[in-house]
C-alpha cells in the first residue's frame, strides 16, 4: 500500500509509485529540508521518518521542483492543490458492529452530503440519521466524498481517491457517521468513481502512467488497469472504504466504462478482493456478466425508471424515446431490463439484484433545471411513482434525498473548479450535452459554477414538517412499513410476480394475494378486493376520505384480493 503509513513503533513510512520524475523527495512543511526517497525496482520510492507522526503535512516533490500532494493521500486539509496529512485511522475507535443487510428486504436512501443539510457536513448528516431510521430505511449510500476541486460538487469530479472531501469534515468524521449509523442498525454504502478522475488536482500522470493513451471515457482518460500497479491502486482504495472506515459496500459508478483487457477484469478481482463488502456496479449495458463474470451483487437497474417516467411525464427524447407506453411499463416490471443484450434473461435474474428508483441524482441532476419527479407531474403523480417503486417493482428500491417528503428544493448540477478556463469549458459543455439530450430549457439551465446553483440545491428538511410536504412522508413511512409487514412485497419475489394491461393501468400480482395497481391513466379504474393502501387517502393528501375500490386518474393502490 502506497502513501503515508504511521508505523506501529513510531514515525512514519512515505511511499509512493512515481516512475516518471528523476527524483523524489519528501517535503514535510515546518520539518526542515527536502528528504530524498530512496528509489525501487518498478519505479517505486519510499523514505521512514522517525521524527513523524499523524497530522504532519507533507509534498512529495518532483525532480527537485514540483510539490505535489500525495496520489494516495488520506486527507487534503487545504484542497487538492495542497498538502497532503498524515492519517492513521487506528485511533478512532468504533463502537458499533456493522448491520447484516439482507437485499431482500433492503430500501436504500442516496444522499448528498453537501446538500443534505444546510451545514452539508458528515457530522450535520450523522444528526439526521435517526429520521431515517424511523422512516424505514436500511443502507445509506453516499455519493462520492473523496477530495474534489473547491467546496461544491457532486463528487464525481474527485482527484483523490483516499481522501474524504474537507469541505465533509475529517477522516474521523466520516468515521464517525459510519459508526453512528451502525449505532441504528443502517448499512453504509459508498459511491466511489474508478472510471475516471476529474481534471483540476489531479496530478497522477506526473508520477506514473496511471492512464492508457488509448482508452478514454465521456468524463476524462480512463486508466490502464493492464498495470499492476494500477489495478493495486484502486484495490487498495476499495480496501480502504471498508476496512478503514467500515463502510459496509461500494456503489462503482460507470463500470461499462471501466476497460481492461487483462485475463481476469479489474472489476472481477475486486468483486473477489473487497468480500465480505456489498458490491453495486451502476452501469447502462445491461448485461448478464455484470453478474455472471465479475461477480457484482446487484446493479443500478433504469429501465423502470425511465419507463415510470415516460408513462408520467409524456416525454419521449433523449433517454426515454424507447418508452412511454404502459406495456413497456408492465414488462420493466415483470422482467427488470428491457434493453441491451440480455433482456429475455433478465425474468430468471433475481430480484435483489436490481437497484430500481423514480428518482437519482442522475435523473434529477442530469435534467436542465434539475426538477424532481413531483415539480414536474405534480404531488398526486408522485405519489402513484412511490407506490410503484416500493410495492409495484420486486426488486431492491433506493429512494433519493428529499423525495420522502417531496422536497421543494431542486437538484441541480454544480461545481466550483478554480481554473477559470476549465470553470467555462464546464459551463458551455453543460449546456451542448442538454441541448444534444433534447432537454427543453437547455439554454436556461443555471451556471454550475454560481454558487445560487448548489445553494437552490440544498434541501430544506423543515420541509417535512409542514403540509403538503408531511403528507407525502407519512405515505413513504407507511409504504415501508407495509414492505416490512408484507413479505411479498420485497424484492425476494420477483419470479412469481406477474404485471399486466388492463383498463388503461398497470396491474401487478406480487404473489400472497396482494397486487398493485398503477393508473397512469386518464380515468378512473375499478378494483375489487381490500384496499390496504391508497395513494389518494386524505392522510397523504389525497382527495378519499375513506377506502375506495375507484381508482382515480393518476392514482395507485395496494389490494389483497
Amino acid at each position: 500500500m502506497f502513501g503515508a503509513e504511521v508505523l506501529p513503533g513510531g514515525g512514519v513510512r512515505f511511499s509512493a509509485w512515481a516512475p516518471r520524475p528523476r527524483s523524489v523527495a519528501l517535503r514535510i512543511v515546518g520539518y526542515g529540508g527536502d528528504l530524498p526517497m530512496q528509489q525501487h525496482e518498478g519505479g517505486t520510492c519510499s523514505v521512514v521518518v522517525p521524527g513523524a507522526s499523524a497530522g504532519a503535512r507533507y509534498f512529495f516533490v518532483l525532480d527537485g521542483d514540483r510539490a505535489r500532494p500525495d496520489p494516495c493521500s488520506r486527507f487534503q486539509p487545504d484542497g487538492v492543490h495542497g498538502p497532503s496529512q498524515v492519517v492513521c485511522p487506528s485511533t478512532f475507535s468504533f463502537r458499533h458492529p456493522s448491520p447484516t443487510l439482507d437485499l431482500t428486504k433492503a430500501v436504500l436512501y442516496e444522499l448528498h452530503v453537501g446538500t443534505f443539510t444546510r451545514e452539508g457536513t458528515f457530522a450535520a448528516a450523522a444528526r439526521e440519521l435517526p429520521v431515517l431510521k424511523e422512516l424505514g430505511v436500511d443502507a445509506v449510500e453516499l455519493m462520492p466524498v473523496s477530495a474534489f476541486p473547491g467546496e461544491r460538487n457532486w463528487g464525481y469530479d474527485g482527484v483523490h481517491p483516499f481522501a474524504p472531501c474537507a469541505a465533509y469534515g475529517s477522516p474521523d468524521d466520516l468515521r464517525a457517521f459510519t459508526d453512528t449509523a451502525h449505532s441504528l442498525e443502517l448499512a453504509v454504502i459508498m459511491d466511489v468513481v474508478y472510471n475516471h478522475l476529474g481534471p483540476e488536482g489531479n496530478y497522477l500522470t506526473e508520477f506514473a502512467p496511471y492512464f492508457s493513451p488509448q482508452r478514454r471515457t465521456l468524463w476524462g482518460d480512463a486508466p490502464d488497469f493492464s498495470r499492476r500497479e494500477v489495478r493495486d491502486w484502486l484495490l487498495d482504495n476499495a480496501l480502504a472504504w471498508l476496512r478503514e472506515y467500515r463502510v459496509d459496500g461500494l456503489r462503482v459508478d460507470a463500470v461499462h466504462a471501466m476497460f481492461d483487457d487483462s485475463p481476469k477484469h479489474v472489476l472481477a478481482e475486486l468483486c473477489e478482493k473487497a468480500r465480505p463488502g456489498l458490491l453495486i456496479a451502476e452501469t447502462d449495458m445491461n448485461d448478464v456478466k455484470v453478474f455472471d463474470d465479475w461477480g457484482f451483487d446487484a446493479c443500478w437497474s433504469d429501465d423502470f425508471h425511465h419507463a415510470l417516467h415516460a408513462c408520467l411525464t409524456g416525454e419521449r427524447t433523449g433517454y426515454y424515446r424507447s418508452f412511454g407506453d404502459l406495456t413497456t411499463l408492465a414488462t420493466t416490471i415483470e422482467s427488470g431490463w428491457i434493453r441491451g443484450p440480455h433482456p429475455c434473461r433478465s425474468r430468471a435474474i433475481p430480484g435483489p439484484r436490481f437497484i430500481v428508483a423514480s428518482q437519482t441524482h442522475d435523473q434529477v441532476g442530469n435534467r436542465a433545471m434539475g426538477e424532481r419527479l413531483s415539480h414536474l407531474v405534480g404531488l398526486r403523480a408522485a405519489r402513484l411513482a412511490a407506490v410503484a417503486t416500493l410495492a409495484a417493482v420486486p426488486c431492491v428500491p433506493i429512494l433519493f434525498m428529499g423525495e420522502e417528503f417531496a422536497s421543494s428544493s431542486p437538484f441541480q448540477y454544480f461545481t466550483s473548479h478554480g481554473d477559470p478556463a476549465l470553470a467555462r469549458a464546464v459551463s458551455l459543455g453543460r449546456r451542448r450535452d442538454l441541448e444534444a439530450q433534447g432537454f427543453s430549457h437547455a439554454e436556461q439551465a443555471p451556471d454550475p459554477q454560481e454558487e445560487g446553483t448548489f445553494l437552490r440545491s440544498r434541501i430544506d428538511l423543515g420541509d417535512r414538517l409542514v403540509e403538503p410536504h408531511a403528507a407525502t412522508w407519512r405515505l413513504y413511512r407507511d409504504l415501508l412499513t407495509l414492505r416490512r409487514r408484507l413479505s411479498s412485497l420485497g424484492a425476494q419475489g420477483k419470479q412469481r410476480c406477474r404485471a399486466w394491461v388492463d383498463r388503461g393501468a398497470a396491474w401487478v400480482d406480487r404473489g400472497d394475494g396482494v397486487q398493485v395497481v398503477l393508473n397512469v391513466g386518464d380515468q378512473e379504474v375499478r378494483t375489487s378486493g381490500t384496499v390496504i393502501l391508497h395513494s389518494e387517502d386524505a392522510r397523504y393528501g389525497g382527495s378519499l376520505g375513506r377506502p375506495t375500490p375507484v381508482l382515480p386518474p393518476r392514482s395507485a393502490c395496494i389490494l389483497k384480493v
